[in-house]
């Protein structure tokens, strides 16, 4: 799989860009601020329709127009598909397949599967649990693009119980009635569209953390051991020890559900009083470890960058080979060919040794695409083609 042609329309920093593409690898060079990021965030946002870098989409359109347009040629087993995506802030996003008729965005989800590794990676061990939530589900996204659907009705289902639950503690703190003849319904709906997101993150947990392990014991060159586990907040809320979950690893959607139903009884009155949604999947985290100690606050600096990379390679193996032990979640998560590899101004970041252990590790994927400001950025491993970009126009160099 590879992007043949990128044109963009507004998108960022681009008033109008064509850029065409090659399998192998190609290095996007240019001094800081001219766009070289922008383009290979177009590229990831046709895969999994989010960014990297901000969380909504008013920030991809160009200042001053209405909507930005991302067109992608992509190549899968030397058949091409046009995909194109309208990116339009306050309304629903748009897509055309081929040219076809315009549909819902969703509809280009797994037409093409990226991997990304840029400096915002380091946030996955460092930063807060939101930001490792995203990235289980934008990997699900691109594995099993049906559950985009679900992962949408499950944030529209929590907005509307967040907003009852809030009107109910303004009215208690009021001393006036609450109206919460409707709050059942809603706790049916999050706990229905919950444990489907809920058993989909475990099933992906358990197929990345052997490939998580092997992949920090090749950037790290064996020094530690990489340990990954799904937390989720049904532990804290049915008072659930750490070494017994609340909900075994594999259990059923039909069991997730019953232990969310628990577990919002027992917390409805605190979570009147507080007016928020205490528990589901919103509140879980993945729990990164080294050795025995968690890797937040613990991992140096450089320990740090090698549990991030060993995130992202564990990602593209198990986009490239699939699982073998397929459960209910992951029975369509088989090889699907490789996925594109962007590396967005990594290298900068990375000590000389990981700087060449994540070049030999990515060197031979299908296609690998580069950012770096001066061509000494890009490692000799990943030689190639060239495009110069500077000031919002790319050129191929001579």
């Amino acid at each position: 799989m590879y992007v043949a042609h990128l044109s963009l329309t507004d998108f960022r920093s681009y008033p109008q860009v064509e850029l065409p593409l090659d399998p192998g690898i190609t290095a996007l060079v240019g001094p800081n601020g001219q766009g070289k990021t922008n383009l290979v965030e177009a590229i990831g946002y046709v895969a999994t329709l989010g960014s990297h870098r901000v969380p909504s989409d008013a920030a991809l359109v160009r200042a001053g127009t209405n909507r930005a347009v991302v067109r992608a040629k992509v190549v899968r087993e030397e058949r091409a598909t046009l995909v194109e995506v309208e990116i339009t802030p306050g309304k629903a996003n748009r897509a055309r397949i081929n040219g076809g008729s315009p549909g819902r965005a969703r509809d280009v989800l797994g037409i093409l599967r990226t991997v990304l590794f840029a400096p915002e990676d380091l946030a996955l061990v460092k930063g807060d649990p939101d930001g490792r939530r995203r990235f289980l589900d934008d990997l699900l996204v691109q594995l099993t693009p049906r559950i985009a659907g679900v992962l949408s009705d499950y944030e529209r289902v929590l907005r509307q119980r967040s907003a009852l639950l809030k009107s109910a503690a303004a009215a208690t703190r009021a001393r006036s009635g609450a109206d919460l003849r409707t709050l059942d319904v809603w706790d049916a709906k999050l706990a229905q569209t919950g444990a489907q997101v809920v058993v989909a993150r475990q099933a992906l947990v358990a197929a990345l953390r052997p490939r998580a392990a092997e992949a920090y014991h090749q950037v790290s060159a064996g020094q530690g051991e990489l340990g990954l586990t799904y937390r989720s907040s049904l532990d804290a809320a049915l008072g659930q020890a750490d070494d017994e979950p609340a909900v075994a690893p594999g259990a059923g959607v039909e069991v997730v559900e019953a232990r969310l139903l628990e577990a919002m009884g027992r917390l409805r009155s605190k979570e009147i009083e507080r007016g928020v949604c205490l528990v589901g999947p919103h509140r879980d985290d993945l729990h990164l470890t080294l050795g025995d100690l968690p890797a937040k606050g613990y991992a140096s600096h450089g320990e740090s960058w090698s549990v991030a990379l060993a995130l992202r390679l564990a990602s593209y193996a198990l986009l490239t080979h699939g699982v073998d032990d397929a459960g209910a979640w992951a029975a369509d998560w088989g090889p699907d060919g490789e996925p594109v590899l962007i590396l967005d101004d990594v290298f900068a970041e990375l000590d000389t040794r990981r700087r060449e252990r994540l070049a030999e590790l990515v060197a031979p994927a299908r296609q690998v695409l580069v950012t770096a400001a001066v061509p000494q950025d890009v490692p000799e491993p990943l030689a190639g083609a060239r495009v110069d970009v500077m000031a919002g126009e790319v050129a191929r160099a001579r």
